[in-house]
């Protein structure tokens, strides 16, 4: 009797434990300091990792009379970061490489007589350009900056966001770099940003320096088409002109100057016959112990093609291999570091 006392309690202590609710589990605590860094002993060899990531370059060549070159190969290539020799690891002609075009708007009130102009070219580059693997988004900026169409190849769509085009009042050029920017920054490709405009600034909340920093953060290739319906017209804001000229030479672009619907046409046709014959160059830099968080890269045409014209070197001209007529045009260089 005593022992099936004692038993009964036994069960009745254990059921008791079994069905007592489980403590509340406690929140985590979210470390936000950075992981403590060990110090190696003194029988500890210090290991140091380079990330080396490759750079890809998209270059256009061009013949004194601004015609593309194509069928260039590697080894007419030289290019340099900082000055000190690269070897290019990939090289493409890059024609068939799908395209992100951001393709940027002015619709401030002092582009307003020439809107239509505007619009009308617009939506010819995009039925010229497009193809079906490409992306184009779409952006107005007056104000403040709009994007009316998000990255698409579908041309009903784009040419609906080009007629909800509305005229606002002042200019946020700057944003809109801004914003084209980082809307290219995480697509894959070719990246080109075409800004259409008269060239003025009178309201971004960035500057010009965060704009381009952020195009070339993007690798993406700026166009300017710079609408001046009369050359010595007074109220030209050449200050926005010549940053625009600054920041497309900087990616590796190039402006237009356009007053009439015959030039602005001729310039996205000669932009949209750039974008299909572009080089692709790629490289691993080698390592680099200054300070800056900028490199600086150059590419020029060798000699060593066997189908390069002949150039003659003028009076007073170094020692150097005389250089050809070609022109390259690339980005200027890259940032090790993003903007904050």
């Amino acid at each position: 009797m005593r022992l099936l006392a004692i038993s009964l309690i036994l069960l009745s202590n254990f059921s008791l434990v079994q069905t007592q609710p489980a403590a509340p589990p406690q929140p985590k605590q979210e470390n936000k300091l950075p992981p403590r860094q060990e110090k190696p002993s003194d029988d500890q060899t210090p290991q140091f990792k380079v990330d080396v990531k490759l750079v890809n370059v998209f270059a256009t060549v061009t013949d004194p009379n601004g015609a593309p070159i194509v069928d260039l190969k590697k080894e007419d290539f030289a290019l340099s970061e900082d000055g000190v020799a690269q070897k290019i690891a990939v090289f493409e002609q890059q024609s068939e490489v799908p395209l992100s075009i951001v393709l940027a708007l002015d619709a401030s009130g002092s582009i307003r007589k020439d809107l239509k102009l505007e619009l009308d070219s617009a939506r010819k580059f995009v039925s010229s350009t497009l193809r079906p693997s490409d992306g184009l988004a779409l952006f107005q900026f007056s104000e403040t900056v709009k994007e009316l169409v998000h990255f698409t190849s579908d041309f009903q769509r784009i040419a609906r966001g080009i007629k909800a085009v509305q005229v606002g009042s002042a200019t946020a050029l700057y944003d809109a770099i801004y914003l084209g920017g980082e809307a290219l920054a995480d697509r894959r490709g070719r990246k080109v940003m075409v800004i259409i405009t008269d060239g003025g600034d009178t309201m971004s909340r960035t500057t010009y320096g965060e704009a381009v920093r952020a195009a070339q953060q993007a690798e993406a290739i700026v166009y300017s088409i710079i609408i001046v319906p009369i050359a010595a017209s007074a109220g030209r804001n050449t200050g926005g002109e010549h940053a625009l000229i600054q920041l497309s030479k900087d990616t590796g672009g190039k402006h237009y100057y356009a007053d009439t619907p015959q030039t602005l046409d001729a310039a996205f046709q000669q932009i949209s016959r750039e974008l299909r014959t572009q080089y692709l160059l790629g490289y691993y830099p080698s390592q680099r112990l200054a300070d800056s968080d900028f490199r600086k890269i150059d590419i020029s045409i060798t000699r060593a093609g066997a189908n390069l014209p002949a150039v003659t070197k003028q009076d007073g001209d170094s020692g150097d291999p005389a250089p050809t007529p070609y022109k390259v045009r690339h980005r200027r260089g890259y940032y090790t570091s993003k903007l904050n």
